[in-house]
């Protein structure tokens, strides 16, 4: 099999899982290549994403290191062997990796949670407010890649699982482009507000001590718990967190943010009222 230049956010999320199986067990990489009846690169390969496993060597590898979970099994199996080739592939080598990688880990996904503090979130953005946002970028992108990001969001949208965004009052009032612009963005929030797997909510200025989350904070459900993931964005591009204790923060994160946030028929009222107000 040859060995990957490049793994893919999923193809490295599977290898991690792998090396977390093995360190629980408590065997090095030595021991459990001769359990397997591999050399030890091989397994190194393996853990760092650049080289699959077949089915069988995965199961194998999951008894020799006592893992019981048949479920998370299954769901890592499931990892190793879908050749399925996603849509986003055509964007590849055109758009950052990261933006893939998200595309991949969406597909994927039993649900997705989102907070917004400075800007509408990307999967509720309509073409203009999108290109807006894409368009204030430093450096700037060419006519070309402006259109590549537009086109792959869109994209994106066509995604319908189970779908929550807590939007932080501050995003609903910056203007982003011009005022037809941010008007017709309020507008499809509560035209998307209705629709049935989207659950939209609202997070008011007058609220006292707020201070749950800072930054935009995208919340990915997996198969099970377990591989559930994190997307945090900055300047330089998306970051992709899955450990344990750190999904357990962003559990509590989001629960606190969700708390503080108006239910959904407040949320459309503020959303309306602002529309007006533009």
């Amino acid at each position: 099999m040859a060995l990957r230049s490049e793994p893919t956010a999923r193809q490295m999320r599977l290898a991690v899982e792998l090396r977390r199986l093995r360190d629980a067990a408590g065997l090095t990489s030595r021991e459990a290549a001769a359990l397997l009846g591999v050399t030890a690169p091989v397994i190194s390969q393996i853990e760092s994403g650049i080289a699959g496993v077949s089915e069988e060597r995965l199961r194998r590898l999951a008894t020799h290191y006592a893992c019981t979970d048949e479920e998370l099994i299954n769901s890592l199996v499931v990892m190793a062997t879908d050749r399925t080739r996603g849509w986003w592939e055509e964007y590849r080598g055109l758009l950052p990796t990261s933006f893939l990688d998200l595309s991949e880990l969406e597909h994927h996904a039993k649900f997705q949670r989102h907070v917004a503090i400075l800007y509408v979130p990307g999967l509720l953005q309509t073409e203009d407010y999108a290109r807006a946002v894409f368009s204030a970028r430093t450096p700037a992108l060419t006519p070309e890649e402006l259109e590549l990001r537009i086109r792959h969001r869109k994209a994106r949208q066509e995604n319908t699982i189970p779908y929550e965004a807590v939007i932080h009052e501050a995003a609903l009032r910056i203007r982003v482009g011009d005022r037809a612009t941010s008007k017709a963005q309020l507008a499809r929030l509560l035209e998307l507000s209705e629709v049935d797997h989207i659950t939209l909510r609202v997070v008011p200025f007058d609220l006292d001590g707020f201070a749950s989350a800072s930054s935009t904070m995208t919340y990915v459900g997996g198969p099970l718990p377990r591989l559930d993931t994190v997307v945090r964005d900055a300047l330089h591009g998306s970051a992709f967190i899955d450990s344990e204790a750190q999904l357990n923060i962003y559990r509590t994160t989001f629960r606190n943010v969700e708390a503080a946030s108006l239910d959904s028929e407040q949320s459309r009222d503020l959303i309306h009222k602002l529309t007006k107000e533009l």
